[in-house]
């Protein structure tokens, strides 16, 4: 690295960027038991599958080009999408990103470009092929993700003129770590790709509840834990922006998940340890965007209105007819632009200045002085990246569900996903291995000559035949 290069470098915040790195990645595995605990237990290899794959699949892609679509500048200065200046992260093992090395930026933007798509998965849960899905990702990565991450998170090179995304840098749309771009983006995609591929067999007359509550509160845990990398890590460095991310990120999600439930207790006179779980998750979308433009008590409204509205925005699904199983839409498209949104009207100049104090506070929202002009770019950066997602990935599922298919058959569906496209189940539970231990003598007795598929209910973990119990609808509403 060239010495004038390493005169930037600040072995603290470099530290703190490959930490919060890695605790986005975690987020992922989080994601997948969080998702995993709400479908059907006959589908729950299959939504580990979903996730493990898109870690695998957007990990390469961004070496070759999702970098430097996201992140590289772009020809003409539009901000539209990155050049192609960093193919095969062309020069970044040489060239500093702040006080960090600039790989180190790679990876931690890395992690936020997989769990995007993975956030997809649930709401397509229990029905979707698996080579289907791999594909998918990697065109959606491709055409929506890295276009949309240069929009909300490239900055440029300089401060002194408009040389980054067009929602960052020429509109001034606050989304510190990704409420736009992330959670609206995938939300969004969530219900283009549900409506596309139709409604699970049985919904909703079925009530398809979770398998397994212990597992979603796992998958919460893990995501709160790795969304202080994702949030405070925003930062990049460690630094007064980073302490305020990280405290708000806790306040609001707290607060959020108390909302949720609270709610809950006063529609159907139950709390829930679903709920709570759910509540929290939207707490964590929903401050993502304003984690460093409110303070502590803004981020508590901002908790305190997610988790309230997300927990009434997932019974939106039954009464307008569309089956996104995990309430993707719900709490992310939702939590994602409330977020957004409440920046323009909570923002406060001096956590939004908090870096520049020499040069004056920051963007202030309507309810601190700052009037409707900060609301007004913040709606125009949650229309344009919820649209855009909308229609491109309605296209995109459009288009291979003509060539290759989307969904599996309603036989694999009812008689198990895992089963049917894994050769694998996730419980094995009074099942004879003949010796052999893990999923080789549940493939080897799938493949032996004249072996049949379990019917319907015979999966290890089901019901016995009776209707199963399913997936992420928090409450079966009583006008479904």
């Amino acid at each position: 690295m060239p010495p004038d290069v390493l005169k930037l470098m600040n072995s603290g915040d470099t530290a703190w960027l490959l930490a919060s790195s890695a605790l986005v990645l975690l987020m992922t595995p989080g994601l997948a038991f969080f998702y995993g605990g709400m479908v059907r237990s006959k589908s729950v290899l299959n939504m580990l599958m979903m996730n493990f794959a898109t870690i695998g699949i957007v990990s390469i892609l961004w070496v070759f080009y999702g970098y430097s679509l996201a992140f590289a500048k772009d020809v003409g200065n539009y901000g539209i999408i990155g050049g192609l200046g960093k193919i095969g992260l062309k020069d970044t093992l040489i060239s500093a990103s702040g006080t960090s090395p600039e790989l180190a930026f790679v990876a931690f933007q890395l992690m936020f470009a997989i769990i995007t798509p993975a956030l997809i998965s649930g709401a397509v849960a229990d029905r979707v092929k698996f080579g289907a899905w791999c594909v998918f990702v990697a065109i959606w990565a491709t055409v929506v993700y890295f276009p949309v991450a240069h929009w909300v998170f490239f900055f440029g090179d300089t401060t002194t003129t408009k040389d980054g995304g067009f929602l960052a840098d020429h509109i001034g749309a606050l989304d510190f770590a990704g409420g736009t771009a992330v959670h609206l983006n995938a939300g969004m995609a969530g219900l283009a790709l549900a409506l596309v591929v139709g409604k699970r067999v049985g919904w909703p007359r079925e009530a398809m509840r979770p398998h397994n509550v212990p597992f979603v509160l796992l998958g919460a845990g893990l995501l709160w834990f790795g969304w202080f990398g994702f949030n405070a890590g925003s930062a990049l460095a460690a630094n007064a922006q980073a302490s305020v991310a990280f405290v708000n990120t806790q306040v609001a999600t707290a607060a959020a998940a108390l909302g949720w439930i609270v709610t809950e207790r006063i529609r159907y006179g139950k709390s829930t340890a679903l709920g709570m779980a759910s509540g929290a998750v939207a707490g964590l979308v929903a401050i993502t965007p304003a984690c460093a433009a409110v303070n502590p008590v803004g981020a508590i409204v901002v908790g305190v209105i997610a988790g309230a509205l997300c927990s009434l925005a997932v019974g939106l699904k039954t009464k307008f007819g569309f089956d996104d199983s995990l309430d993707v839409v719900g709490v992310h498209a939702v939590g994602g632009a409330t977020g957004a949104l409440l920046i323009g009207f909570l923002a406060t100049p001096t956590v939004t200045g908090i870096l520049t104090p020499a040069k004056g506070d920051g963007p202030a929202g309507l309810l601190y002085g700052g009037g409707l002009t900060q609301l007004g770019k913040q709606a125009i950066g949650v229309v344009l990246v919820g649209v855009y997602s909308f229609a491109i990935t309605w296209v995109i599922a459009k288009i291979l569900d003509k060539f290759m298919g989307l969904r599996v058959s309603e036989e694999d569906e009812v008689s198990g996903i895992d089963l049917a496209v894994h050769a694998e189940t996730a419980y094995e539970i009074g099942t004879p291995h003949g010796g052999s231990g893990g999923g080789s003598g549940i493939l080897a007795t799938l493949t032996a000559p004249g072996a049949a598929r379990p019917a319907a209910g015979d999966e290890a973990g089901s019901n016995g035949g009776k209707p199963p119990a399913e997936s992420g609808d928090k409450k079966v509403e009583a006008e479904a």
